[in-house]
């Protein structure tokens, strides 16, 4: 069941209906949890056992810690934490790559299950380890509520793609009871109807072509290899804002508050700016909770490289167990360290905050767009193919050159317009009745252009 499917909304119906028809706390938090439960055994329910031993683990583990009477006992109780959550998901995620990994550097054939991975499992071990390490830091106080740890880990519309919740952003709004009052609707309204817009339209309408391209690279020139790696860079943007737009809002139709995951990342003007801007849950987390106790931006220069590039390949590895991440991540971790010591040449400070520039801003964009290569790539054989396709003279055969500049023209028109306006603001000046007219023509307009076949959402093989 994802965001885009009719069933999702009939889901979704129900659950909003009855929850705001409850009266009580306890009763709408427990109705959440039941709704989380079946939306994730929609996609497999025998997977709910996995999600409740991390939830039981993580209950027990801050309670634990928090009742620890040593710094010594604390920290071997958050390190047996931390090895069951991310035991479960080495398990899941990792066996068969490194068991592939082996055989290639070792004359040894083991013979392992192949292993579904469970959807969203990534995520909720971030909110596992997240909880547990904030306890350990005494940054939260951890809760007796077993409900409330269960609706954390399991929250329906961040569940399976993120964005990544903090503990202390989520459970203390759990405490109080939610007024439907409080709650504006225009706001979410319009945020889920641009998000289903992202994903539905510009993402599934262009990922044919990109699959195209990326199964038989070598039947394509240069031109065909340039548009559908600049079409990949907008498919994953909007298929994951799309989709974290969309979770945003729907969260906030039930009275909760998530924070913005994507801040116009392509307008960023350097590659450090790039990450302050995408996916910023993920690169919070990593900074938070690896990269600052890595020791971050103390010692010489080397020793701040070391922790960016150690932070960024095992953020490349979250993403999938492809070597292909782990460059990808690489990628980043290069740029990020070589952009660090331009601006240390420049006089500058580096990893403050960064004023735009088109040339940084299209160099920034440039070095992302190649890097997405590795991303989009099955293996390094692909990858090789594709960029061996730029300076292969050859007709366009994926689509004209004409319909691909007023596409991008209009991509990027598009991008700057929302840049520029403040959403909640413009919704709050409009009346209730204008606001209903305008989305229903604005659904009217959208529909004919949605693809009919639902695809899954990239970031859930997450």
């Amino acid at each position: 069941m994802i965001f885009t499917d009719w069933k999702f909304f009939v889901f979704f119906v129900i659950a909003f209906c009855v929850y705001w028809a409850l009266s009580g706390n306890l009763l709408q938090k427990l109705w959440l949890l039941v709704c989380s439960m079946v939306f994730y055994a929609a996609w497999d329910w025998r997977f709910l056992g996995l999600v409740l031993l991390v939830i039981v683990n993580t209950y027990a583990v801050t309670l634990l810690i928090a009742g620890g009477e040593t710094e010594h006992r604390r920290k071997a109780i958050l390190t047996l934490g931390i090895t069951v959550s991310l035991g479960v998901l080495g398990v899941f995620k990792y066996s068969n790559f490194f068991v592939d990994s082996l055989q290639h550097i070792l004359p040894v054939h083991p013979r392992i299950a192949s292993l579904v991975l469970p959807i969203g499992i990534s995520f909720y071990t971030f909110h596992s380890l997240s909880y547990m390490i904030d306890t350990y830091r005494r940054r939260i106080t951890p809760t007796r509520s077993f409900i409330d740890v269960a609706l954390y880990i399991l929250f329906f519309p961040q569940l399976v793609a993120g964005p990544i919740v903090r503990a202390t952003d989520l459970l203390p709004q759990m405490r109080s009871e939610r007024s439907f009052r409080a709650v504006d609707f225009k706001y979410f309204l319009a945020l889920f109807l641009i998000g289903y817009f992202k994903k539905a339209v510009i993402s599934d309408g262009i990922a044919p072509l990109v699959d195209t391209f990326f199964a038989h690279p070598e039947n394509y020139g240069g031109i065909d290899a340039f548009v559908a790696v600049t079409f990949y860079a907008v498919q994953i943007y909007c298929d994951f804002s799309g989709y974290t737009d969309m979770a945003i809002a729907v969260a906030g139709m039930l009275g909760f508050r998530l924070r913005i995951n994507f801040d116009h990342p392509y307008f960023a003007a350097g590659i450090g700016d790039f990450w302050r801007r995408w996916h910023i849950s993920l690169s919070s987390w990593l900074r938070d909770y690896l990269y600052i106790p890595l020791g971050g931006n103390r010692g010489s220069a080397v020793f701040q490289a070391r922790n960016v590039m150690i932070t960024m390949l095992l953020g490349g590895l979250w993403h999938g167990a492809n070597w292909t991440f782990v460059v990808w991540g690489g990628l980043h971790g290069l740029g990020l360290v070589a952009h660090r010591f331009w601006q240390r040449l420049r006089g500058g400070r580096s990893g403050g905050p960064e004023r735009y520039s088109l040339i940084g801003n299209a160099m920034t964009f440039a070095f992302v767009w190649f890097a997405w290569i590795f991303f989009r790539a099955p293996d390094f054989a692909t990858a090789a193919a594709v960029i061996g396709r730029f300076d292969v003279g050859a007709p366009p055969r994926l689509m004209t050159t004409t319909n691909f500049a007023l596409i991008t023209a209009s991509l990027i028109a598009a991008h700057v317009l929302f840049y520029r306006i403040d959403l909640r603001a413009a919704t709050g000046r409009i009346s209730p009745t204008v606001f209903a007219c305008g989305y229903g023509a604005a659904v009217a307009v959208i529909l004919p252009f949605v693809n009919v076949a639902v695809q899954p959402f990239i970031y859930f093989q997450f």
